[in-house]
């Protein structure tokens, strides 16, 4: 499979500070791949210099197998649509969307096709005609991803590009987004701190921490089996138990893992003897907040089952195979 975008021990150091340090990372052609992290982690710094914003302080870096440093932004075969979409006020959204064909000199008739075309591919057919400022905040992303796909790229890469929506309309265009990719076939980096948004889209996922890559893996390969005590605590939410309590309740004497739904109540004389200390209803479900053999721990239940009170006495069960130990302890 051929290799969109190789990051091969690439870093950047602003001063003393490693925003990338060593990150080796391999982009397949054609996949939806997420960057995942907290603010700080690194993921955006990693993105700019895929885009040609930012340039490595070592390393090297590759798209579609040729040589990426020094190669000025507009000489890449990669578009951006940035989180504050970046439109231009005073014109129009056909020639918003028209910008950069104009810059390289497509003639007008063919820009304001190529543009309407590009609107009708993200759903704003006949939108040409007015200003960013007359649109809503869905309305203003679709544009700005018009805007990068109307150049073509072989690689799009969307910087948080979902943040300033409200929940109903994020949802909405993650869906959007992901079928826009499939029918594209073009490759998708998509940076994130929503651990939803990573999980639901992407093909693969590579979790960042201090610059560094912690784990890459598929969606459920990165929620079922954590490498680490950070990807478990920040992806998605998990029981991170200590190796004590693994080793009594059946694992090595390690940290493991242990998704709250996983969990389920048991009768008595089975499982883990714990103590309901708060709850928290979800529509679909209940979390639990439970003190187990003084640990706190999580445990997600069907809304309708019926459930104890705060400070009930329970036996809590789970299947051994959910007990995911970690390779690496930090």
């Amino acid at each position: 499979m051929t290799t969109a975008v190789s990051f091969q021990e690439v870093s950047r150091h602003f001063g003393a500070v490693r925003a990338v340090d060593r990150v080796d990372l391999d982009i397949r052609e054609g996949e939806f791949f997420a960057m995942l992290g907290p603010s700080g982690s690194g993921k955006t710094t990693c993105l700019r210099l895929m885009a040609g914003f930012e340039q490595p302080t070592a390393g090297h870096i590759e798209i579609f197998g040729e040589t990426a440093e020094g190669v000025p932004p507009y000489r890449r075969s990669v578009n951006t649509v940035f989180q504050d979409y970046a439109l231009f006020p005073h014109l129009n959204v056909l020639d918003n969307v028209a910008y950069g064909l104009m810059v390289r000199g497509v003639a007008r008739a063919e820009r304001h096709a190529q543009a309407e075309a590009a609107l009708d591919l993200v759903k704003l057919p006949g939108y040409g005609g007015r200003k960013p400022g007359q649109l809503s905040g869905g309305q203003r992303q679709r544009v700005a991803l018009a805007r990068a796909l109307v150049n073509r790229p072989k690689v799009l890469l969307l910087d948080e590009p979902l943040g300033a929506l409200d929940l109903k309309l994020r949802e909405q265009m993650q869906e959007e987004l992901k079928s826009l990719q499939k029918a594209l076939g073009i490759t998708f980096v998509f940076v994130t701190h929503d651990q939803g948004e990573a999980l639901s889209m992407a093909d693969r996922i590579a979790v960042f921490s201090e610059g560094r890559i912690m784990q890459i893996g598929t969606p459920e390969e990165v929620y079922k089996r954590p490498r680490s005590r950070f990807v478990a605590d920040f992806v998605g939410s998990s029981n991170v138990l200590p190796p004590d309590f693994t080793a009594r309740h059946g694992g090595a004497r390690q940290w493991a893992s242990l998704r709250p739904e996983a969990l389920r109540l048991a009768e008595d004389g089975v499982g883990i003897a714990a103590t309901v200390v708060g709850r928290a209803y979800l529509g679909a479900s209940t979390r639990l907040i439970l003190d187990a053999e003084g640990e706190r721990i999580h445990a997600v239940l069907p809304a309708g089952a019926s459930l104890p009170g705060d400070g009930a006495a329970i036996r809590l069960a789970f299947d051994k195979a959910d007990l995911h130990v970690m390779e690496d302890q930090s």
